[in-house]
C-alpha cells in the first residue's frame, strides 16, 4: 500500500536510503553517502515523502521537493516486484510534470524510467560527484486533448 510518510517511518526510510545508494551507486565510496545522511533526513522531513508499507515495514520509498522527484527506493529483496512501479505510478497521479536525475552508471534505474514513460533530456557532469547524469522528465497526456473530445461528445 502506498501512503504518506509518518515520522515512525524515518528510522526505516533511512536505511533504505543508504542501503539503496551503496548497492545501486557502488561507483561512489560508502563515505559520500554517509556524509550526506543526516542533511537527506532533515530534507525527508520536509519533502512530500511517498512509503510503499507491505506487512507493516516500509518496502520503499519516493521523495518529492515540488516537481522534483529526488529519488525511488526499494528494499533490495522487494525490487522487481512492482513496488517501484506503484510509487512512481502514485507521482504521475498527483503530479502533471516532474524531473529527476540518475546516474548514466545506474543503468538499471535509468532503464525503468525509460520503461516507465520518463525522457532524458540532458547529459551532465554532476558538480560533486564528477559522474554523468541523465536529467529525466515525465509529462502527463495533454489534457486539452481529452477536454476537446469530450466537448465534441456534446455537440
Amino acid at each position: 500500500m502506498v501512503r504518506q510518510l509518518m515520522g515512525e517511518d524515518l528510522e526505516q526510510v533511512m536505511k533504505l536510503w543508504l542501503n539503496g545508494n551503496l548497492e545501486a551507486h557502488s561507483f561512489l565510496p560508502r563515505k559520500y553517502w554517509e556524509s550526506h545522511a543526516e542533511m537527506v533526513k532533515e530534507q525527508l522531513l520536509c519533502a512530500e515523502v511517498l512509503v510503499y508499507e507491505e506487512g507493516g515495514s516500509v518496502k520503499g520509498f519516493a521523495g518529492l521537493q515540488g516537481n522534483y522527484l529526488a529519488g525511488i527506493f526499494v528494499e533490495g529483496n522487494s525490487r522487481s516486484k512492482g513496488i517501484g512501479r506503484a510509487l512512481l505510478d502514485r507521482v504521475k497521479e498527483t503530479h502533471l510534470f516532474f524531473t529527476l536525475h540518475v546516474y548514466a552508471e545506474n543503468a538499471r534505474a535509468a532503464a525503468f524510467y525509460r520503461r516507465e514513460g520518463l525522457q532524458a533530456v540532458s547529459r551532465e557532469t554532476e558538480k560533486d560527484t564528477g559522474r554523468e547524469e541523465y536529467t529525466m522528465e515525465w509529462r502527463a497526456p495533454s489534457v486539452g486533448t481529452g477536454w476537446r473530445a469530450a466537448v465534441s461528445k456534446t455537440e
